[in-house]
């Protein structure tokens, strides 16, 4: 099955509003956020020092030796809003690996599709002339750097580098796994002030034409196209949004509880939603992103990783964990995931039982369209 949507050529500055919509949509609360994001690749098409777009290849015609590598930012979402980034250091974590193995890289990959990630790609893409490949390692986000496809199917942990803003930078070589890589990148990314920019690791074109989940940068930007449509022809953005990536509604309310706290860099929490018109209630916990919603009588509608996406029941728009805040009026989605997320190999490192929850996944039904 694929998305009905038309497959972009490249992103320009006319696409930053729509893609930073959908693709903070489609991150589940995490991934950074849209907004600083879009901010941060508009200033580099505006400057004449860089190109005023980036162009995407389509995973399937990436020449099978040519050498791919991921970046984008780590850190609890709650310290990248706060704490800006200077810009470069995913940038330097790219060059660093180049220096590093010898190697010169061909394409940039989004590791993740959510918020702020999917932009940093094409960022790194601008200020090192590179094409961007569409599509992602998630077709989400999740928290830890082992929990995307590459990793899930096999690539090696060959290369990699963390950049702070002050340019101090880390580099690793043959980790012995992804989830080692994680643990270290991530106490060093504590240790940098919460917030650093990553490169790794390095794939060939052959490996990412199978493991990729295509064209998610194409999605995201029709996504927040689609919701941008219905905003302006005055129907409901958020059944639009919704009817595009074959989600279904699991809750309409306001947020009446937020819990919220900065853990070994990651955001960690839950939200309690109220019905508007009756008493039901919704609790989502989170840690960066939404990883599973239960109902008042402790009925568990999805977890990870199907998508949970909060929105604002007005505009569509996507509420994101470290923005949320009591009173605001919300609905709650859920999106199939990708089946490259839902193979046995893929649920013990991204299932349920991967985050501590006693669940086996349940998946959401998958419409006539999808990943």
């Amino acid at each position: 099955m694929s998305f009905d949507i038309p497959q972009l050529a490249e992103i320009t500055i006319d696409d930053l509003e729509a893609l930073g919509t959908g693709a903070g949509i489609l991150g589940t609360g995490g991934g950074g956020n849209p907004r600083i994001g879009r901010l941060r690749l508009q200033t580099l098409f505006e400057d004449e020092e860089y190109p005023d777009s980036v162009k995407l290849v389509s995973p399937k015609d990436l020449p099978a030796d040519a050498t791919v590598a991921s970046v984008g930012g780590m850190g609890a979402p709650t310290i990248s809003v706060e704490k800006f980034p200077k810009g470069d250091e995913d940038y330097k974590s790219l060059r660093a690996i180049e220096s590093f193995s010898g190697e010169t890289v061909d394409a940039i990959i989004p590791g993740e599709i959510g918020g702020a990630n999917s932009m940093a790609p094409l960022c790194v893409a601008a200020m090192a002339d590179l094409p961007v490949v569409d599509g992602d390692g998630m077709g989400r986000a999740f928290p830890e750097l082992q929990m995307d496809t590459f990793f899930i199917y096999g690539s090696p942990v060959n290369y990699a580098a963390t950049t702070d803003e002050r340019g101090n930078q880390v580099v690793y070589k043959d980790i012995d796994s992804a989830k080692r890589l994680e643990d270290l990148a991530r106490a060093i990314t504590v240790q940098m002030g919460g917030r650093s920019g990553y490169a790794f690791p390095l794939m060939t074109g052959e490996f990412i034409s199978q493991y990729a989940i295509p064209h998610t940068v194409s999605l995201a930007t029709e996504l927040g196209r689609t919701v941008e449509r219905a905003r302006e022809q005055g129907d409901d953005p958020v059944k639009a949004g919704r009817e595009l990536l074959g989600g279904k509604d699991l809750f309409e309310g306001k947020v009446v509880d937020v819990h919220r706290r900065n853990r070994d860099g990651f955001a960690m929490g839950s939200v309690t939603l109220s019905g508007l018109d009756d008493d039901s209630r919704l609790e989502i916990e989170f840690q960066n992103e939404f990883l599973i919603a239960r109902a008042d009588d402790d009925q568990v509608l999805t977890t990870v990783p199907d998508l949970i996406c909060i929105v604002d029941n007005d505009t569509g728009a996507p509420v994101m964990t470290d923005a949320l805040r009591y009173g605001q009026r919300v609905r709650v989605l859920g999106v199939p995931a990708p089946e490259l997320l839902t193979t046995p190999e893929a649920l013990d490192v991204i299932g349920p039982e991967a985050f501590g929850y006693e669940l086996a996944y349940e998946p959401l039904p998958r419409g006539e369209t999808g990943w």
